[in-house]
């Protein structure tokens, strides 16, 4: 168990500074105001799947808030919520033991991609504007717009490269019974 932990800790603290860095140096704009294509969640769908739902909600989470307060003062902590609960989510969209073992085929990545649309859709267009509204007296139309393109642009995102790098992970990894004893 102690093992695990230090795993998950260190786990966190390099997912959560590469969700910044990445959120920080790639952050590509979309029509909608406030709104913008954010690769890091290919990265916090990697880690939720290597190191677990916890690993990933805390990646998430404090990797949002951290990127928030660096590039905007404060976090905007409906959102952070929604990367955490993100993180979580990933982390059941693949089956860990069998991606360490280097299987990461078709029937994976369709098992990969249906979860990781259901979490973009239900965090991003639900969650998310919901709390907005709660929390933040926002109007419903501009959250829920926001939502609906931040929560497509991250499935599509984690669709393509989130899908590339559990494929590249999977090939590093040496599948079993593949080698054989001279």
């Amino acid at each position: 168990m102690k093992n695990n932990s230090v795993k998950i800790v260190v786990a966190t603290g390099i997912g959560a500074a590469l969700f910044v860095i990445i959120g920080w140096l790639i952050n590509i704009p979309t029509p909608v105001p406030n709104t913008s294509i954010q690769l890091q969640y290919a990265v916090l769908a990697l880690f939720s799947a290597l190191f677990g739902p916890l690993a990933g909600f805390l990646i998430g989470f404090i990797g949002h808030a951290l990127k928030d307060s660096f590039l905007y003062g404060s976090p905007w902590w409906t959102w952070v919520l929604g990367s955490g609960l993100s993180g979580l989510f990933f982390a059941f969209a693949v089956k860990r033991d069998q991606l360490v073992q280097g299987i990461f085929g078709g029937k994976e990545i369709v098992r990969f991609n249906l979860v990781q649309l259901l979490t973009n859709v239900v965090v991003w267009g639900v969650i998310a504007p919901i709390g907005d509204i709660l929390v933040y007296n926002e109007p419903a139309n501009k959250v829920f717009t926001q939502g609906v393109v931040a929560g497509l642009a991250n499935a599509v995102t984690v669709a393509v490269a989130g899908t590339l790098l559990l494929k590249l992970y999977a090939a590093t990894r040496t599948k079993s019974g593949s080698l054989d004893k001279e």
